[in-house]
């Protein structure tokens, strides 16, 4: 059965306004979207909710059609025109909280991206399970399968029987497929000092992006260590090379079709969901956990700011302060949260005075080590004068004096 015909019978089953979940990430149902462009009629009514990732995922699926809505974690140039227009709502959220809330939002329907079955009637979520075992475990809720031969079933995986979907088709489109870019000047630098804070036996964890593509480069032939993410992407495979006896846990890759070849022959990744991958208990219990992210403004208290440029949201929480908090519990752990000094051609500082209240991701509390090209400052157990210190002596040198004055200014008035 084609994507657009099962898609047709599965709306005829669903109610007249329904709620329906759709993958992200590398299981994002390309088909799909393309089915309802097809015929935008079939999205009338419904409410899309899903994790999409800026950058990663292009569909803007409230819309789809003018009677569609959507609810999701981030706010990507993607969802833009139809959260401006009222139709899509940002959930607030970390990623292991959207677990949770998918465990019991009402939902009346699923859409999700499976390997081919194997002999045994199996398929497999592949390298994005994800958010897929969440719903599940719903046995009240229908799910149409998607089956795309794109999509690789590596040994460690989350696998389903096929009796436990209400409905399946053919789709096959490629997976979406992220290459990685040319660094831009000055994260090599940040890159080496992150690689200088990683113990060894650590375990790794880093998103995508310029500031985990240099850590990982800085990082190349260094072995034992291991890797404990949410989300892995191409820098992984020279990691596999240069440590035959590195072990690799995620919950989703995202990058080119070498990779997805490559995982779904490698015997040392293991996909998990995210209620495992994201799970401060499970982090915390890990030795030496360095987490490795990245931020767009951090302030002299040590706040940190992921979602706003310029009073404008262009992304969410996701998994940054999960990993943070689970860095902080464990042993020898890390929490490294790294960043260019300046934006705008050197104009315009991303260490700032003070964030305004709507713009803090990360509470202080939570920040520990800030790394910028100019130098690293470690924040914990440090006080309110102390901090900001640290943090001025790693922004851009033209940016400092306005700094230490803007601190001065702020500080006669606590």
């Amino acid at each position: 059965m084609s994507t657009l015909a099962a898609l047709r019978t599965f709306r005829a089953s669903l109610p007249p306004r329904a709620r329906l979940y759709v993958g992200g990430c590398s299981g994002e149902p390309l088909g799909l979207a393309e089915a309802f462009r097809k015929a935008p009629d079939l999205a009338a009514g419904l409410t899309f909710a899903g994790q999409w990732v800026p950058g990663l995922n292009q569909t803007d699926w409230a819309g789809l059609h003018p009677g569609a809505e959507a609810e999701t974690t981030f706010l990507s140039p993607a969802v833009r025109p139809s959260f401006e227009a009222g139709r899509t709502r940002i959930l607030p959220m970390t990623w292991h909280q959207s677990w949770d809330w998918l465990c019991h939002t009402p939902l009346d329907g699923v859409v999700l991206l499976v390997s081919p079955p194997d002999t045994d009637g199996q398929v497999s979520l592949g390298v994005s399970p994800d958010f897929g075992p969440a719903v599940i475990a719903r046995p009240d809720v229908p799910i149409l399968a998607l089956i795309n031969p794109n999509m690789p079933a590596p040994r460690h995986s989350v696998k389903v029987p096929l009796a436990r979907f209400a409905l399946t088709a053919e789709d096959d489109r490629p997976l979406v497929s992220v290459p990685p870019a040319p660094l831009a000047s000055g994260f090599r630098e940040i890159g080496e000092r992150i690689s200088s804070l990683v113990p060894e036996g650590a375990a790794l964890q880093f998103g995508i992006g310029n500031v985990q593509q240099a850590a990982l480069t800085a990082l190349a032939g260094r072995r034992g260590l291991s890797v404990w993410s949410g989300i892995v992407s191409d820098p992984v495979l020279g990691m596999l090379d240069a440590d035959p006896a590195l072990p690799i846990t995620t919950g989703v890759a995202v990058g080119t079709p070498a990779l997805y070849q490559r995982l779904a022959e490698e015997p040392r990744v293991r996909f998990l969901p995210a209620c495992e991958t994201h799970n401060i208990a499970r982090l915390a219990a890990l030795r030496r956990f360095t987490a490795i992210n990245s931020v767009l403004e951090v302030d002299l208290f040590g706040q940190a700011n992921a979602e706003f440029i310029r009073g404008r949201q262009v992304s969410g929480t996701g998994g940054l302060t999960d990993f943070l908090r689970g860095a902080r519990a464990s042993p020898g752990g890390t929490g490294v949260t790294a960043l260019l000094s300046t934006a705008s051609g050197g104009a315009v500082s991303r260490i700032v005075p003070r964030l305004p209240p709507d713009a803090v991701t990360v509470p202080r509390a939570d920040m520990d080590v800030v790394i910028t090209e100019h130098g690293q400052a470690r924040l914990r157990g440090l006080g309110l004068d102390a901090r900001a210190a640290a943090l001025i002596s790693i922004a851009a040198p033209a940016h400092r004096d306005a700094l230490a004055s803007a601190w001065d200014e702020m500080r006669r008035g606590m």
